[in-house]
């Protein structure tokens, strides 16, 4: 039987999954890397260690389950590497989609009434979240010349390349420098409409076109692999997708109206929204869910929400509150509520809907009877209410409700999490057999393009539903709380403003 491999390129580490012809998992290995933070408010990698944890994990796999018959690339998005085509080595440590370095160049860029021109094009608003202002840093304050050699990409196109050959005697023989629509869509340079670079936008931000991967379709091939791990080479890498977008197509929203939320470091919901563009929508991202490869475009409205399973990481590594992540759902069920704490998890501003990069962590509410398991509570209570304060936007945007809210990422194995989800959305939850479906959904990018599937309908009927969650609760005490959450949002906004 046929397999595939995804390699899934996150935030904290690199998860590679063999997936067989069924859409079920036959193995996988994982390794975390370095979190770097030189200043309050930064967050860098370093990229050359992504590349050695990339190696290290396809080996271990490979080595496990036999050569597959493609690879499939998925990524943190707006994380931005600067590299040298000549030698391979980056030219500065990879700055990351949390950092917010570049808030006051947004800042700039707004007040100089650019943010319609951005909202046109990109389909994003004017955030340091995205890579444009990024690498605009990169070549101003970060000191990276912008010669020949340059490459300026997000974490796909720095493994594609070194996957596919690498720095080489002459351009003809180095790696293949590529990326694709979702992953170009992140970035605030990319237009959407017109699916290619925008010269206006890289001329706004002094980003130069030369140094931008060519942009591909999602599924297709993109190159083989050369001097990688030896069950691996020759093979071709034939599908990349960012991580959401990912998720999207791996939870088999294939058609507009169905909806995701994957929780991970942070989480994102996205809605599948047809093959037209989007007009632009206030609070909410448009933004290419991935282009196939007979030319099939489909595009999608997304709520991007920084800090969730930060957050519990934050109440293991910060506090010392639990021992390992997985312990936040007992210690929250524990209570029967967060006895009156309401936490909002602002540690790198808010997204969706807010899009306010000065908003700070906020913890209201504390008495002296609080205790751990309330504020564990109100961790797991500050994920539904921002999850609600995005699908709330979608509904508005669209005019209609989603039928259900499809959910993935580790933390959707908190049976809690999603009954307080569940509450506060008010439409089924559902989880599938396959949680991984960011990794899933690289695979079937690049079995598609490879055979291994022969159409979206053979993806969509792998698909199998684990659990569903609905609401039981009064809806008025869900508003209730919610009302109550937006009370303590609004003393967490605007905090760090200088």
């Amino acid at each position: 039987m046929a397999i595939v491999i995804a390699l899934d390129a996150g935030t904290t580490g690199v998860r590679a999954l063999a997936v067989d012809e069924m859409g079920a998992s036959v193995g996988w290995a994982y390794r975390e890397f370095a979190q770097h933070y030189p200043r309050p408010g930064w967050v860098e990698h370093d990229a050359e260690e992504i590349l050695a944890v990339t190696h290290a994990v396809l080996d271990e796999l490979t080595r496990a389950v036999g050569r597959p018959q493609a690879i499939g690339i998925t990524n943190q998005r707006e994380t931005v590497v600067a590299w040298d085509r000549r030698t391979g080595r980056p030219r500065h440590r990879a700055i990351v989609w949390q950092d917010r370095r570049t808030a006051a160049r947004c800042d700039e860029l707004r007040d100089a009434g650019h943010l319609a021109l951005v909202r046109r094009r990109t389909g994003l608003v004017l955030d340091p979240y995205f890579s444009g202002t990024k690498a605009a840093w990169l070549l101003g304050e970060g000191g990276v010349e912008a010669d020949a050699d340059l490459a300026i990409g997000t974490v796909d196109s720095w493994l594609l390349w070194h996957l596919t050959g690498g720095p080489g005697s002459s351009p003809t023989t180095r790696g293949a420098f590529a990326t694709e629509a979702s992953n170009a869509s992140r970035t605030m340079l990319y237009d959407i409409g017109e699916r290619c670079w925008s010269a206006e936008l890289c001329d706004l931000l002094g980003v130069p076109l030369a140094a931008l991967a060519e942009v591909r379709p999602t599924s297709g091939r993109f190159g083989t692999v050369t001097g990688g791990p030896e069950l691996l080479d020759g093979v071709p890498v034939s599908g990349i997708a960012g991580d959401q977008q990912a998720a999207l197509f791996g939870q088999a929203c294939l058609e507009p109206g169905m909806a995701k939320a994957t929780f991970g470091t942070g989480s994102f919901v996205l809605v599948q929204a047809g093959p037209t563009c989007p007009e632009p929508v206030d609070g909410l991202l448009t933004t290419v869910a991935w282009e196939l490869a007979d030319g099939a475009v489909a595009y999608a409205l997304e709520g991007a929400i920084f800090v969730t399973g930060a957050a519990v990481q934050w109440l293991r590594d910060g506090l010392g509150l639990i021992e390992r992540s997985e312990d936040v759902e007992a210690l929250a069920a524990s209570v029967p509520d967060s006895g009156g704490v309401v936490l909002v998890p602002a540690f790198t501003g808010l997204g969706s809907p807010w899009w306010d990069p000065y908003a700070r962590g906020t913890v209201v509410g504390i008495t002296r009877g609080t205790t751990a398991a309330h504020l564990a509570r109100a961790t797991l209570e500050a994920i539904a209410h921002q999850t609600r304060d995005v699908v709330d936007a979608m509904t508005e945007a669209s005019g209609r409700p989603a039928v259900a809210l499809r959910v993935d990422g580790g933390a959707s194995q908190d049976h809690l999490l999603l009954e307080l989800v569940a509450e506060q959305v008010r439409v089924p939850v559902q989880r599938p057999m396959v949680a991984e479906t960011t990794a899933l959904g690289a695979a079937y990018l690049a079995g598609l393009a490879e055979g291994v599937w022969s159409s979206t309908a053979e993806v969509a009927a792998a698909w199998h539903l684990d659990v569903e969650v609905t609401a039981s609760g009064d809806p008025a005490t869900a508003d209730a709380a919610h009302t109550t959450w937006r009370r303590a949002v609004e003393r967490s906004r605007g905090w760090a403003r200088p």
